[in-house]
């Protein structure tokens, strides 16, 4: 009997936005953008293991409530006071687990690989505040959520994290399930810019 030599394999789902985002109407004002697959990590951890994950991960983990940090295209998103969402576009999540798992061995922490989970919409154009405004209710306005600013919060009745990366662009991170919920709320709420 042969066997066959064992194959590790792994796949990024298919996107749920991936027909959506095709047929999407062009709206410069507030444009939809379906981002691609991340590696998404949320740590848990004591003060101990807060330095030690920041550095492992290359971003240092924010202290300051509801801020993220960026660097070398990771961010690091403050969702409380013991719990970070780390994220990075396009990378496999198993060697930024382990870096960071080596880095916080026998500190008081926990972290999760939730890289499936989730999936990312980012709304740009000078709209794009009023657009997230008809199923949010924050005040996004630049003086009370600037630049740098994070926060779990809704859109309707779907749980997102919400950021601001630029003054007219933000992104999403949505659960996979309700991602076309979401996108579908957002284009009608797009419909009287067009």
């Amino acid at each position: 009997m042969v066997e066959s030599p064992s194959v590790t394999t792994t796949l990024s789902p298919a996107s749920p936005l991936t027909a959506l985002a095709a047929a999407a109407r062009a709206v410069a004002a507030a444009r939809l953008v379906a981002l691609g697959p991340a590696a998404r990590l949320v740590f848990r951890g004591r003060e101990a293991a807060i330095g030690p994950a920041g550095e492992a991960f290359g971003v240092a983990l924010p202290r300051e409530t509801c801020r993220f940090n960026a660097a070398g295209g990771r961010f690091a998103f403050w969702l409380g006071p013991d719990e970070w969402l780390l994220l990075v576009p396009g990378a496999e999540a198993a060697p930024l687990f382990t870096a960071i798992e080596a880095a916080t061995t026998g500190l008081p922490h926990a972290l999760v690989d939730v890289s499936a989970r989730s999936t990312g919409i980012e709304v740009a154009g000078d709209k794009a505040a009023f657009v997230l405004n008809q199923g949010n209710p924050l005040d996004l306005s630049l003086g009370a959520f600037p630049v740098g600013m994070c926060t779990r919060t809704v859109f309707h009745k779907a749980e997102i994290v919400l950021a601001r990366h630029a003054p007219d662009v933000f992104h999403i991170d949505v659960w996979r399930s309700f991602a076309p919920y979401v996108w579908e709320l957002l284009e009608d709420a797009r419909r009287e810019l067009a």
